[in-house]
């Protein structure tokens, strides 16, 4: 392949990865992806490509949509083993963050939410969302119909809408106040003032560490208040478990703040919320070491802020 091939691959290449992590909710699955259409690049009679964007487009899509359709992936998400992986603000496979809709649909509770459409319903709403692609291009993309497409991303967003129910997108600032106060609250024992800062309708999800087959899923603010109470908890068995007495802190994954326990420049666990209306909406814990391994990379390459605890 001569250099100039090369180099219109790469020009694309970070828009292909932010395209495939968000169908897939996967960064190493989306890597790879992202390979498979290079050597689908190398092959193909260059000559005959009229827009060679389009035609990456099309052939990462393709292979994403082949992924969530095999026998494999469907037995892994519908097992409940499943969270999407998060990664560090900052990190190029997040991608456009422009508008509303495309950092929202980067957000671990909109990707975990995407796992409820059909696959050709979850690429539609990606590339219309969060690429701004037309209906003509989409229906060139996916071998669909215009009004297809129009119909897969209007089911697509009436099926996020009423999930979500939630307001508008939080401040920044704001959200880290309620994360901090939270962290203080979970570590001090406080019942009460924990119960206070969770919405009526909370949910937390948990991988258990990785250790588990299945996800643990908690609602009601009193069993979420004494989850997390439990889980925020030190005990030497879990500084056995972390290899040592995590630094605790709080930084921005996938656009929402987060909990993460660091030990020796190496994140352990991450502690993902979602924050509506100066309250805890959601929380998702992940500790399985393969679904830290991107966020750990990106950790290792920036200058954390300080700890809110310095060994918990």
């Amino acid at each position: 392949m001569d250099s100039a091939a090369i180099d219109r691959f790469e020009a694309s290449r970070g828009r292909l990865a932010s395209l495939a992590y968000r169908l897939l909710g996967s960064a190493a699955d989306a890597e790879d992806a992202v390979q498979d259409t290079f050597l689908r690049w190398q092959a193909a009679d260059r000559e005959r490509v009229e827009v060679p964007e389009a035609w990456l487009t099309k052939v990462v899509t393709n292979l994403c949509l082949d992924l969530l359709r095999s026998a494999q992936a469907r037995h892994e998400r519908a097992a409940g083993a499943w969270l999407p992986e998060p990664l560090l603000e900052g990190d190029p496979m997040l991608g456009p963050a422009d508008t509303f809709e495309q950092r929202e649909s980067v957000s671990l509770a909109v990707l975990t939410l995407l796992e409820r459409l059909s696959p050709v319903e979850r690429a539609v709403y990606v590339l219309r969302e969060a690429f701004s692609y037309s209906h003509a291009e989409i229906a060139g993309i996916l071998d669909i119909t215009e009004s297809a497409s129009q119909q897969h991303v209007h089911r697509a967003r009436i099926r996020v809408a009423a999930e979500r129910r939630r307001g508008g997108e939080a401040d920044p600032a704001s959200a880290r106040r309620v994360v901090e106060e939270f962290l203080a609250a979970a570590t001090s024992g406080r019942t009460e003032r924990l119960v206070a800062l969770l919405t009526d309708d909370v949910t937390a999800v948990s991988d258990g560490a990785g250790l588990g087959k299945r996800l643990l899923r908690y609602k009601t603010r009193e069993r979420v208040a004494s989850y997390v109470r439990a889980g925020f908890k030190p005990t030497p068995a879990k500084r056995r478990l972390a290899g040592g007495s995590p630094a605790i802190h709080i930084a921005l994954v996938n656009g929402s703040p987060a909990v993460l326990a660091v030990v020796d420049h190496r994140v352990v666990g991450a502690v993902a919320f979602e924050v509506s209306d100066g309250k805890v909406a959601s929380l998702r814990g992940i500790a399985a070491a393969d679904r830290l391994a991107r966020l750990n990379k990106a950790w290792r390459q920036h200058e954390p802020d300080a700890p809110v605890i310095n060994a918990w």
